[in-house]
């Protein structure tokens, strides 16, 4: 018993990263109607900057996380006005190829300056936390507290602001948004920079966890839109949901098949697609 509530609780912790990058996936796709495959050197790039702004810039660990999340965002932002913006009118396959190509000058860039692997000391506590004969390391419950924390805030966001009314009303109806007067165009550059501030958590948060590096990225943008497909694309609920299943689904299912943890998420978003080809929550934001 104590072995699965160890798997679930290690799951749920893994998981919660995958829901974040899947929030970012769904903001781009709901405001700007595109699949942003670059979102996971978005998270690569939260974790290596924090890196390098803590480690070779001497800043201390919890500064350099929130800079290296607000640089990301400039940067997300940045890839919406000079890449996607100017190709706005092209179809939406041409849009995806070229988020495909932002990923790997992304990639590369970062790669240029090194390809050495990372790790950020752990966040502050106690070493583990013993939970009914399992145990649950601090950063797991950083990764919790701090993921549930971003989470609620974007719904809150989305919810209860004029801009997050906004950009859910563009999720709805675009069109209706432009008759309205509304200035659409800061819109899609808005969300591009909150998806992009929502990777970087994500990779500041599990670069204490695990190893960083230029060809990280990929993996984990993989992971997060497998968590955005399985829960229902442009879903942020779904999004959460799809990235604790997952998170817990490659855990538990790693324990029982020895070696085959990256082919669970695929085959999960695979029996989705065909048996309920909207998701588990699909809708909008």
């Amino acid at each position: 018993m104590s072995a699965l509530l160890q798997y679930l609780l290690t799951g749920i912790g893994i998981g919660t990263l995958y829901a974040l990058i899947a929030a970012g996936f769904c903001l781009t796709y709901n405001t700007s109607g595109i699949i942003n495959f670059a979102q996971g050197e978005f998270v690569m790039l939260g974790g290596m900057m924090a890196v390098w702004l803590h480690q070779f810039q001497g800043l201390p660990l919890a500064m350099s996380m929130v800079l290296a999340i607000g640089l990301t965002a400039l940067a997300g932002m940045a890839v919406e006005r000079l890449a996607i913006r100017p190709a706005r009118g092209s179809g939406m396959t041409t849009l995806i190829i070229i988020t495909i190509g932002v990923s790997f000058i992304l990639k590369a860039l970062v790669g240029v300056v090194t390809k050495d692997e990372f790790q950020l000391p752990a966040l502050p506590g106690p070493t583990a936390v013993a939970v009914l004969g399992a145990t649950i390391t601090v950063q797991t419950l950083w990764i919790l507290g701090l993921g549930f924390c971003i989470v609620l805030a974007l719904g809150l966001f989305l919810k209860y602001t004029l801009l997050g009314t906004t950009l859910r009303a563009m999720a709805e109806d675009r069109q209706a948004i432009r008759n309205l007067g509304v200035e659409s165009q800061a819109l899609p550059i808005l969300a591009f920079g909150l998806s992009a501030a929502i990777g970087a958590a994500a990779g500041v948060l599990i670069t204490p966890l695990t190893q960083m590096s230029w060809l990280k990225g990929t993996e984990l943008g993989l992971k997060g839109f497998c968590a955005a497909v399985l829960g229902g694309m442009g879903s942020l609920p779904g999004a959460v949901l799809g990235g604790l299943v997952i998170g817990i689904a490659e855990t538990c299912g790693s324990a029982v098949f020895s070696g085959y943890k990256e082919v669970i998420a695929f085959t999960l978003v695979l029996v989705i697609l065909y048996t309920r080809p909207q998701g588990l929550l699909g809708g909008r934001l």
